[in-house]
């Protein structure tokens, strides 16, 4: 399905720069399917496209440290990818708090991923463009309004926070993905799951997104 799909669509027209992120294995999970999708894409790479490509460690602090100095190249849209073991579907976050912690560990005290800066940001993805396309790809999808209170949201918040503070037009989005099926059987689980290749799929197909709005906004400018 993703090879076939990757040579119909036409990407990158124009030389388009997007960050695509995703996270390395955390807790009980030997695998994480938001880099098991970004490996499988990297297979049949956009070749008008300018990918910059990062595996983030699941630690906050070391995070942030290689987001901040990502973000600090000339980007058009960022992309990052998480794991969201449970989901039946790609969930396409519209939301980021300044959180930094998970709820049920900090309780009442919630330290603010940074001082002083709004309490959430809103995506500048178009998620409901992104959720259409998704769908007419016959891949389940939803926009979700909630991306957790750790990783996954500061990464979001971080970014935003990054390029409204640079007055950057840069597209910022999270999307998170469903275990991997090839996960799933390999743990012997009864959880929902999406094949690696439906993955890639759908990290393709918002990747034309990105790439055909951030020419369309090019094009205005120039």
């Amino acid at each position: 399905m993703f090879h076939a799909f990757s040579e119909a669509v036409q990407l990158g027209r124009g030389c388009v720069r997007i960050l695509l992120t995703a996270f390395e294995p955390y807790d009980q999970w030997s695998e994480n399917s938001s880099w098991l999708a970004l490996v499988e894409l990297l297979k049949h790479r956009p070749t008008n496209l300018e990918l910059i490509t990062r595996r983030y460690p699941v630690h906050l602090q070391r995070m942030q440290e290689k987001l901040l100095e990502d973000l600090s190249k000339p980007l058009d849209a960022v992309l990052h990818l998480g794991q969201s073991p449970g989901a039946s579907a790609v969930k396409l976050e519209s939301v980021a708090l300044n959180i930094a912690g998970c709820l049920e560990e900090q309780g009442s005290e919630l330290p603010c991923l940074i001082d002083a800066a709004p309490l959430a940001y809103r995506s500048t993805f178009p998620v409901g463009l992104c959720a259409d396309r998704l769908k007419e790809h016959q891949i389940p999808a939803l926009i979700s309004y909630n991306a957790g209170t750790f990783l996954c949201n500061a990464t979001l918040y971080l970014s935003l926070h990054q390029m409204v503070s640079a007055g950057a037009s840069t597209q910022v989005g999270f999307m998170h993905l469903p275990l991997a099926t090839e996960q799933v059987a390999r743990e012997n689980l009864n959880l929902p799951s999406l094949p690696i290749s439906t993955l890639a799929t759908a990290v393709y197909s918002i990747l034309d997104v990105l790439a055909s709005a951030s020419k369309t906004a090019g094009e205005q400018v120039a």
